[in-house]
């Protein structure tokens, strides 16, 4: 971790008592070892692909930090979300990436998943959305051996309450992170979105 030095910006602070669903924009090989970084001390878990755990060494590590999801079974996927909330219950944070795979589209954000809103909404745990703006420049999805030296900056938006929301108002949450964050993006000057 040491090797990823990362400059935190808080656009707003975290509050340590608080249990939050944080969520990320996810472009990097490294966003897992950034987001180590990012939590600091704090008690977390991460949603994360169960493919990952095949990989030699770092697949053990992976597996005992994170919550793993296989995305082709509807039952998997349900049993994910189980886990996500008992974590929560047990005031623990969860980190998830709402577009749950990279971002190929030079856009700011891909189109994101329900999950996450709906754990926040079912478990009234307040979002925190975190920008990753130099992962891509770190090291890119295109490619496992393009590691490159230098600061990678993580922004702490705004608090997004849930309080009073049902399953009914999903959408509208979910809207209001992807716009907050994407806002983040652009006004960063985040490298891979195109036509700013």
């Amino acid at each position: 971790m040491a090797i990823i030095p990362t400059k935190r910006i808080y656009e707003a602070p975290i509050d340590q008592k608080k249990q939050y669903v944080f969520v990320f924009n996810h472009i990097s090989y490294i966003d897992i070892p950034v987001i180590m970084k990012a939590m600091g001390k704090r008690h977390f878990r991460v949603l994360g692909k169960a493919e990952l755990t095949k990989i030699p060494i770092f697949g053990f590590v992976y597996k005992s930090a994170a919550v793993t999801v296989d995305r082709s079974s509807a039952a998997n996927r349900a049993k994910s979300v189980m886990q996500l909330k008992a974590i929560l219950k047990k005031g623990i944070s969860i980190v998830v990436s709402p577009e749950g795979t990279f971002n190929m589209t030079h856009k700011p954000l891909k189109e994101f998943y329900d999950g996450a809103f709906k754990v926040a909404i079912e478990t009234q745990t307040p979002i925190k959305p975190m920008l990753f703006l130099d992962v891509y420049d770190r090291l890119s999805y295109k490619s496992v051996f393009s590691l490159t030296p230098g600061i990678s900056r993580i922004v702490y938006l705004e608090d997004i309450p849930v309080e009073g929301l049902t399953f009914a108002d999903v959408k509208m949450l979910k809207d209001k992170v992807y716009k907050a964050m994407e806002e983040g993006l652009i006004r960063y000057k985040a490298s891979w979105i195109k036509n700013q």
